[in-house]
């Protein structure tokens, strides 16, 4: 059996952990720059309010309701996740951490009856050990144990939080009652191929024939239909999963013209990206740089420019992959426009112990003992210390959070106080 374990609106609930006082009322949580909502409670979602929206058009309807609004902490949420999972790989020793409010685990040699306690376990140790309420989906494949969660947590007040599709009569049940755009792994795309052939639900799709699936939506659209019917194709995949692509994009405080501003941040992104890259021991040999304006202003022009380019040699140099961005840049760069938004992903990653070498790398071990030293320095006196030459030495760019809650976990001089 495997099961889902989903924190319940879990940025709002990190800060509710914290602010107790703010239980039982709407809370949203804003991107970067305080722009859109990235995140509700319960709360939020029933006054209409929804996942994108953007914060200024919604202002009334956060006065009009006191909806309590958040800047992200993700410092916060990353710790409290880590807490979390550390809790989950306790109690089951198969565990697949899938995002940073869930993760999956597989039940192998348990009785049905010892599954299910232990799940009840799971969520009564994690809310007293962090305060943090979660969900459970236990079901025979992954695919049927998001559908189980989606079941266990909209309906809570019946399920305490655990819901298990542990026959067949379940399934089917499950199946008629959710939407196929809601089902993992369909997306939007597919949703309207499904749509023209009049699937509406879970049950539609799994009564179209093999050969339908296979052609529309590819040999994955095929395995989530026998895993929709309740025959597993995809295991735990263990240990950390390292991403396929690493992206670090914001949206600038205030618009952005010059191109030597730009290129400050390009190579900032470039060097944070980067270093995320080092870190899942990955390289990367293409870059995409994308750059845009203001998609809120009402007046004027809106205008996307984005290009890709592949690297001449496989890469996590912090410099390497500057300098390459910063080139893209100026290829898309054009003057008298002004720019709200840009941002850098890092693709065709493959891990650093397969390297490829080149005539074009000559410098790749002094690079590689180059970095080494920086992300030490890094870890020891704090991020960013030692810059590139190309990034603003005087300027520290910020972002837009007004309403930052504190580190409370992670800095000392922002625990809380006990009195």
């Amino acid at each position: 059996m495997f099961a889902l374990i989903d924190c319940n609106n879990f940025y709002a609930s990190c800060e509710r952990v914290f602010q107790p006082h703010l239980n039982g009322k709407p809370v949203v949580i804003l991107s970067n720059n305080d722009g859109c909502v990235i995140a509700r409670s319960n709360e939020a979602k029933s006054l209409g309010i929804p996942m994108g929206a953007p914060a200024f058009k919604y202002k009334g309807v956060f006065q009009k309701n006191k909806v309590q609004i958040f800047s992200s902490n993700f410092t916060l949420y990353g710790d409290i996740s880590n807490r979390v999972m550390s809790i989950i790989s306790r109690h089951v020793p198969d565990v697949e951490i899938y995002s940073i409010d869930e993760a999956f685990v597989k039940f192998d040699g348990f009785s049905e009856d010892d599954i299910n306690e232990k799940c009840r376990d799971i969520i009564r140790i994690i809310f007293k050990w962090t305060g943090i309420p979660v969900s459970i989906g236990l079901a025979p494949t992954k695919s049927l144990a998001k559908v189980a969660n989606r079941i266990a947590k909209k309906y809570s007040t019946r399920t305490n939080g655990f819901y298990s599709i542990n026959n067949n009569e379940k399934r089917i049940k499950a199946l008629k009652n959710i939407s196929a755009g809601d089902i993992w792994g369909i997306g939007f795309q597919n949703e309207k191929k499904l749509l023209k052939v009049n699937v509406k639900s879970g049950m539609d799709f799994v009564n179209l024939p093999d050969q339908w699936v296979k052609k529309n939506m590819s040999i994955i659209g095929l395995k989530l239909k026998k895993e929709l019917e309740g025959n597993p194709t995809l295991d735990i995949e263990e240990g950390k999963i390292d991403k396929k692509s690493i992206a670090t994009t914001r949206s600038f405080e205030t618009e952005i013209s010059s191109l030597d501003d730009l290129t400050e941040r390009i190579t900032t992104f470039s060097v944070v990206a980067s270093k995320k890259l080092r870190r899942q021991n990955s390289e990367c040999s293409m870059i995409c740089v994308y750059i845009r304006s203001n998609p809120f202003k009402q007046k004027g022009e809106r205008y996307h420019y984005s290009l890709t380019g592949s690297l001449p040699f496989s890469t996590n140099s912090s410099i390497e992959i500057s300098k390459f961005a910063v080139k893209l840049l100026t290829k898309i760069y054009s003057k008298n426009k002004s720019y709200k938004k840009a941002g850098i992903i890092l693709m065709g990653l493959s891990p650093q112990s397969n390297h490829q070498f080149s005539l074009f790398d000559q410098n790749i071990d002094k690079q590689k003992k180059l970095m080494k030293s920086i992300d030490s320095i890094d870890s020891k006196y704090g991020l960013y210390k030692v810059r590139l030459a190309s990034q603003d030495q005087k300027r520290i760019w910020k972002m837009k959070r007004q309403k930052l809650s504190r580190n409370y976990t992670t800095e000392i001089d922002e625990v809380l106080i006990v009195k």
